[in-house]
């Protein structure tokens, strides 16, 4: 069979190579590791150039069954020339080959020695005008595709030498274009914050472009309250990296944006990362020996109190926390979103 495979690739008729790409995809994972050294990634890749629906299919599909297990095939796939191929088909108008070919890129890009290469063919802004037209048309572009776009991204980051590019490329833009479209519960949401807090945990310019961007704050503060246990964890972290960037400059905007009720929260029933980064928020937040507003003195007076009483109790339960957010908002547990925030964000 593997014979036929490789002769079928390399000399075949159009039927043929279909075929024998579609049987490489059923064969064991030392076979087709056999069929990698004997050279059959180029005459995938060639397939990837037709304009064949179902060619470029089967060789997606079959390319994508080398990866499986072997580090040295997705590093011969990229060596290739698959990746401005792939690129060019997220152009296409059929969403089952765009699904594949983001697959595909995940699946390459989760190879340390691939992730400069990706990045170089320009991969990042290719994604990032992917994802702006999933912002202009939600129902465009499948949930699937933009988990994978956002994985993509997510692991390209991850290079040292790629992380100062991001800042400037506007993708920092876009994902937060899609934080504030989408409901904050949901998978697509968690893997965009995890993705931010990664990048403005490692590069400063990006940190400072998040911090200074209008409606960034209430974003977090909003996620915190209403997204998944990991979208509170990764909105309180990056609310935490904010307020340490310049505290003098942005503890008053976080409180002013009514963090305290979902920070208090999160302090006692998040994740146990989420509860370490909340009460270093809430300490940041209390400490305000140089905060100028002398109508948030009373508001201060009480987050010392609430944090004593944080301090004091291993297991609060939820009455509690609750009066204490109702003390804190004068007897109106609410959210207090200020008008026109949208507005501003979308700028």
């Amino acid at each position: 069979m593997e014979e036929v495979v490789v002769q079928n690739l390399f000399n075949g008729a159009r039927e043929a190579m279909i075929e024998a790409a579609r049987e490489l995809s059923k064969l064991s994972s030392k076979q087709r590791h056999n069929l990698a050294e004997r050279g059959v990634i180029s005459p995938l890749i060639m397939m990837l150039h037709s304009q064949d629906y179902e060619a470029i299919e089967a060789a997606l599909f079959a390319l994508v069954y080398l990866t499986f297990g072997s580090e040295r095939n997705k590093i011969r796939i990229v060596k290739s020339g698959a990746i401005p191929v792939l690129l060019s088909l997220l152009q296409c108008q059929n969403e089952a080959l765009i699904e594949l070919t983001l697959a595909a890129m995940f699946i390459l890009s989760s190879c340390t020695a691939n992730k400069l290469a990706i990045a170089s063919s320009g991969t990042i802004q290719h994604l990032i005008q992917f994802l702006n037209e999933g912002v202009n048309n939600m129902n465009s572009i499948s949930m699937k595709a933009k988990l994978d776009a956002i994985a993509t991204l997510h692991n390209l980051s991850t290079c040292d030498q790629i992380i100062p590019s991001i800042a400037p490329s506007g993708l920092l833009s876009s994902i937060l274009q899609l934080i504030y479209n989408s409901e904050k519960s949901l998978e697509l949401v968690e893997k965009i914050m995890g993705l931010l807090q990664h990048i403005v945990s490692s590069s400063e310019s990006a940190l400072c472009e998040i911090a200074s961007t209008h409606g960034v704050i209430c974003a977090m503060v909003e996620t915190m309250e209403d997204g998944s246990p990991q979208c509170k964890e990764h909105a309180v972290g990056i609310l935490l990296l904010i307020c340490q960037s310049n505290k003098e400059r942005y503890r008053g905007l976080i409180l002013r944006e009514g963090v305290m009720p979902g920070l208090l929260q999160l302090s006692v029933h998040g994740t146990w990362r989420a509860k370490d980064m909340a009460r270093e928020l809430l300490l940041l937040l209390r400490d305000c020996s140089s905060y100028s507003l002398r109508n948030e003195q009373p508001k201060v007076e009480l987050i010392e109190a609430i944090m004593q009483e944080i301090d004091a109790r291993e297991n609060m339960d939820m009455t509690t926390l609750i009066e204490m957010m109702e003390k804190w908002n004068n007897g109106k547990y609410k959210k207090n979103r200020k008008v026109g925030v949208r507005k501003r964000f979308l700028l």
